[in-house]
Parts: structure tokens; C-alpha cells; sequence
């Protein structure tokens, strides 16, 4: 029976009072002090539950629906490897800013939030194989937006702790952006025209672009492309190759399409198609 129902506001709570005790929220990458030893795999059988960590607010990757369970591309994978270790699967809602932390913190035994794998999170964290292909995208009211460039003297909408905040740091400074720590308060700050435009993966803002008449996606893709992957703490070698040979498996049962089938072509229709983001082998140019 899988656990999907949304967490208790006590456990939110204690959750929130651990990270304080860290020393607060740090900002995604940010090395911290583990809270508690790593769980081996024969200590979450025992368990009888795997403690994975979600976004609960970026549908349809990962997100609550209104019966508060956990839907979504993430969630599929995240059954899947429940399944095959014969348990339970519990989600914890993180934030984009603070993930690295909770796996750090032995909080969850695995990261499935939609993680874009870069070098400098290499550092932190290790990466299973890749499960879908992502670029920046950048959405504004009627797609106004175009080119970088007309961003020159306007507001750009980012949330914390993301690849388009890397991005337009280092490439260009000249752009103001308005962070926020959710993609929640990130999207109603587009809504409320608090900012210009929003930039984050664009296989997010396609799919919610589609949601939200009145806006488009002008720049379908900025950067590299890259790779979204699950991720275990720095040194998990026996969870790295567990879930990395679970990918292998899946890949050549042609799951991910399937999980693209059932959780994102609801939501894309026509604007994407499955084979433009789903990884179904391992790419060549894999580290």
C-alpha cells in the first residue's frame, strides 16, 4: 500500500525545528552536518518504508493533488523504487533551495525532486542515471519575451536554488531577478505581475504555461541541455548502485515513456513529445 497522503503539520514542524537546529535553511549546495547515520538498504526493508524527498508544488513532476497525495513524472519513479524494494513509499515535500540539505541530513533516504544534474552539485551529492532531459525555458504574458535580451531592463522571476539562477548570475548580471523560495510564491508573483517573466526548466514552464491562458513560453530553450537524475548522499555507494541498476531495468521496459504517457501528456498535449525528454538508455555522454 503506498503512502502518499500529505504530512502532518506536526511533522512539518519538526522537520522545520531539525533545519533550524542545523543552522537554518541553507541555500541548495550548501555542505552540511548530517543529523543522523546514512539508512542502509536492509534497514529501510526492515523499516517497511522509504523516505523519498518530492516537490509538492510543481505539477506534473511533483505535486499534491487535492485529495493530498503525491502525484506526478517524480512519483512514478519513486513508486517504482518502492516497489522493488518491497515497501512503502513516503514522500516528504522539499524546496528547491533546500533539498541538498535534507539528503545531507540523512532526512530522506533519496532525491527525487526534479533534480537537473551540473557539475558543481556532483560535488555535493551523487547521481543515479538520468531519467529526463531538460533546458531553461522563460514564460511571460502572451510570450512577450523572446530573446535574453529584452530582459535587459526588466524583472525576471526565478526560484531559489535552481539552474536558471546559476545561469543568469553568472551569464547575465544585468537582468534583476526576483527570487523566491517556492515555485508556488514564484508563479503567483508571475500571475500578480510582480515581475516580467519566469525562468526554470522548460519542461515546467511549457506544461504550465498550457494551465494558464494568457501566457507563453517565447524561449523554449536557454542553455545546455541537461539531464534530471535521482540523487543520494555523497558516498551512498550501496543506494547509488541499487536505484542506478532499478533505471537500467526500467529503461528497457520502456518505463519512462510510459510514466511521460500517464503523468505529462495530460498536461503537454501537442505543445511536447515523449521523446524529446524522456531518457530511455544511458547517454553517451554520461559521467
Amino acid at each position: 500500500m503506498k503512502l502518499k497522503k500529505i504530512a502532518s503539520l506536526f511533522f512539518l514542524a519538526v522537520l522545520a525545528l531539525g533545519l533550524v537546529a542545523c543552522g537554518g535553511v541553507a541555500e541548495e549546495g550548501a555542505e552540511t552536518t548530517g543529523g543522523g547515520a546514512t539508512r542502509s538498504i536492509e534497514e529501510i526493508k526492515k523499516s517497511g518504508e522509504i523516505v523519498i524527498g518530492v516537490f509538492g508544488d510543481k505539477k506534473p513532476f511533483g505535486y499534491m493533488d487535492e485529495k493530498g497525495e503525491f502525484q506526478g513524472y517524480d512519483i512514478a519513479l519513486g513508486d517504482a523504487v518502492a516497489k522493488e524494494l518491497g515497501v512503502t513509499a513516503k514522500y516528504v515535500p522539499v524546496e528547491a533551495a533546500s533539498r541538498v540539505e535534507y539528503l545531507n541530513a540523512n532526512k530522506i533516504d533519496l532525491l527525487l525532486a526534479n533534480f537537473t544534474v551540473t557539475d558543481e552539485r556532483r560535488e555535493q551529492v551523487d547521481f543515479a542515471l538520468p531519467y529526463m532531459k531538460v533546458a531553461l525555458g522563460i514564460v511571460s504574458p502572451n510570450g512577450e519575451i523572446t530573446d535574453v535580451s529584452q530582459l535587459a531592463d526588466k524583472t525576471l522571476i526565478i526560484s531559489k536554488g535552481t539552474t536558471a539562477e546559476t545561469y543568469f548570475t553568472k551569464n547575465h548580471p544585468e537582468v534583476k531577478l526576483q527570487k523566491y523560495d517556492q515555485y508556488a510564491e514564484a508563479y503567483g508573483a508571475l500571475l500578480d505581475g510582480r515581475g516580467d517573466a519566469m525562468s526554470t526548466d522548460n519542461t515546467e514552464v511549457l506544461a504550465w504555461a498550457v494551465e494558464n491562458p494568457g501566457f507563453d513560453v517565447g524561449v523554449t530553450s536557454l542553455g545546455d541541455v541537461d539531464y534530471i537524475a535521482p540523487a543520494v548522499r555523497k558516498g551512498n555507494a550501496e543506494m547509488l548502485e541499487f536505484v542506478n541498476g532499478l533505471v537500467e531495468k526500467l529503461y528497457g521496459e520502456k518505463f519512462f515513456t510510459k510514466a511521460y504517457e500517464e503523468t505529462l501528456a495530460p498536461t503537454y498535449g501537442d505543445s511536447a513529445k515523449a521523446e524529446d525528454m524522456v531518457v530511455e538508455e544511458k547517454p553517451a555522454d554520461w559521467k
